[in-house]
């Protein structure tokens, strides 16, 4: 439904920002979507900080920063710029970070709203109402890309329980590297782009797949969405 927006990023040759811009974001809004699928073509990390609806965590501090309660919302300290709309802060986000115009694909339209609504609704609603959790002393830590179907189900629930994380996107970055981890369509073994954040992440962990967790809090790391829930269960959810 997405036409692979999200999945696939641009050149390895990235440039983060010093600062990780902030965006106060409901996964199953489709207006957050279309920021974090840009954010995931940029290869930008972002914090997130959940604001589902009737959490208490960030929603107040989103409404004071941008003066009313509308999301996505986003804050980038390395420029000062707060924007809303999602169209505004994609636009924003192609114009800072790769200095050119939103591409077509990434551009809003009412398509691509209505696609985001039926993931939204083929999910069952998940990650749009807030529901007890403990709250962490650090921000855990989420290696990511948009299109993931194995990545969305722990984003969902990071929203759900107002966890805020580093949100570390690591998009395909060549079709080659379509499909799962398992089963790319160029056979032999896997070796990514030389110099992207795919190469960095194998260099580290020895393979590359999504979602991968890290807690500083407790020191855990996790591969696998279903042992990153049951994680999430035990040590947030109240």
């Amino acid at each position: 439904l997405a036409g692979w927006r999200g999945g696939a990023a641009g050149k390895p040759h990235f440039r983060q920002p010093a600062q990780r811009p902030v965006l106060y974001d409901i996964e199953a809004s489709p207006y957050c979507r279309l920021v974090r699928e840009a954010a995931s073509a940029l290869h930008l990390d972002l914090d997130i900080r959940p604001c589902p609806k009737g959490g208490a965590r960030f929603r107040p501090e989103a409404e004071q920063l941008g003066g009313k309660l509308q999301f996505p919302l986003l804050s980038d300290p390395n420029t000062g710029t707060v924007l809303h709309e999602s169209a505004d802060i994609v636009e924003y986000l192609f114009r800072t970070y790769a200095g050119r115009a939103t591409p077509s694909a990434y551009r809003a339209g009412a398509l691509r709203k209505a696609g985001g609504y039926l993931a939204t609704i083929s999910r069952g609603l998940r990650g749009l109402k807030a529901t007890p959790a403990k709250v962490p002393a650090q921000p855990l830590r989420l290696w990511s890309f948009e299109a993931s179907p194995y990545s969305r189900p722990v984003r969902e629930r990071l929203c759900e329980l107002e966890l805020p994380y580093a949100l570390h996107n690591l998009g395909k970055e060549h079709w080659t590297e379509i499909g799962p981890a398992v089963q790319r369509l160029k056979p032999g073994p896997y070796r990514p782009i030389a110099g992207g954040k795919r190469e960095a992440f194998m260099q580290v962990h020895g393979c590359v797949q999504v979602p991968y967790l890290e807690d500083p809090n407790t020191g855990a790391a996790l591969f696998e969405s279903a042992d990153i829930l049951d994680y999430l269960e035990r040590t947030y959810a109240r």
